[in-house]
């Protein structure tokens, strides 16, 4: 295991951001570590890299503890904090050059331009960093978290202020970086969660209410959304009235999005009803859960 993490708590002050957590994460794995604000996912991020120390429990990564071996813990991390923190008055290879000389990198020049070529900065590499747009100087902060080659990347919402163009790029980037090394990201967009995590571990009130592969998390959520289409004017009432039917929604005429909550699935009551009232099905589709609804469904009190 790349991350092992056992009986983590942290508190500050009367208040626990984290209340024994414990989580393991395999080599070569991208991780989505998801959460409300406040849910103390940045509070597990940075005790994972040693800038605070937790208040019980313990954890490795890469075999190292965070306790006792944190110099090679970090040795092993490469991280991008959600407040990206960068000499703005320094250019973007002056930077990146620094950040290795203070790894000790041999060939610091190839290593730099192999950075930049992969982060997509090479039209940005003699600006200042002062002078980049929100978007670049993230990509300046996802080169310098892999500058060192660490086996482990941990990044807190590292597509912040991206464009659509450029979240395509990094998302690339991160699918591929994760065939190689162990991924753990914290992000607020669940179409990310789905595009690039093959797991995900869900924080709230800094206990872990989640923790499995996406597809599972989606495949067993209780929620269940149906889409049909009727050949005729059906109330919303009529259709409430349906078995584990929990709310109906319009989309356009005759086309209704039906909600239930049952575990069970509710397509048959539906067609039961149609058949019933002699009103013809045109379509009746289940979704996938999202995981923003997967998301909501964990977390709302």
């Amino acid at each position: 295991m790349s991350i092992i993490v056992t009986n983590i708590s942290k508190t500050y002050g009367i208040q626990k951001a984290l209340n024994n957590v414990s989580f393991e994460v395999g080599s070569n794995e991208i991780v989505g570590l998801l959460g409300p604000n406040g849910a103390g996912k940045s509070t597990m991020m940075k005790i994972l890299t040693c800038y605070i120390p937790p208040t019980a429990g313990s954890a490795k990564v890469c075999g190292f503890d965070i306790h006792n071996q944190t110099i090679e813990v970090r040795k092993q991390i490469g991280y991008l904090p959600e407040h990206n923190p960068l000499y703005l008055d320094m250019y973007v290879k002056e930077f990146l050059e620094f950040v290795g000389g203070i790894y000790k990198i041999k060939n610091i020049k190839s290593r730099v331009k192999e950075m930049i070529d992969l982060t997509g900065l090479q039209v940005e590499q003699n600006k200042k960093i002062g002078a980049l747009s929100k978007g670049y100087r993230q990509r300046v902060g996802l080169a310098q978290a892999m500058i060192h080659d660490p086996k482990v990347l941990i990044m807190d919402e590292p597509t912040t202020g991206l464009d659509p163009n450029q979240l395509e790029e990094i998302r690339a980037l991160i699918i591929s970086l994760g065939k190689q090394k162990t991924v753990m990201l914290s992000t607020h967009i669940m179409q990310e969660v789905e595009a690039v995590c093959k797991k995900v571990i869900i924080i709230n009130k800094g206990e872990i209410v989640a923790n499995d592969e996406t597809k599972n998390l989606q495949k067993n959520s209780t929620r269940q959304i149906i889409t049909v289409e009727f050949d005729s004017v059906v109330s919303k009432e009529k259709l409430m009235s349906i078995q584990r039917i929990d709310d109906a929604k319009n989309l356009s005429g005759n086309i209704w999005q039906l909600t239930s909550n049952s575990t069970e699935d509710a397509r048959k009551e539906v067609f039961d009803f149609a058949v019933a009232n002699h009103i013809s099905v045109l379509t009746l589709n289940k979704e996938e859960q999202r995981m923003e609804d997967v998301f909501k469904e964990l977390t709302r009190n």
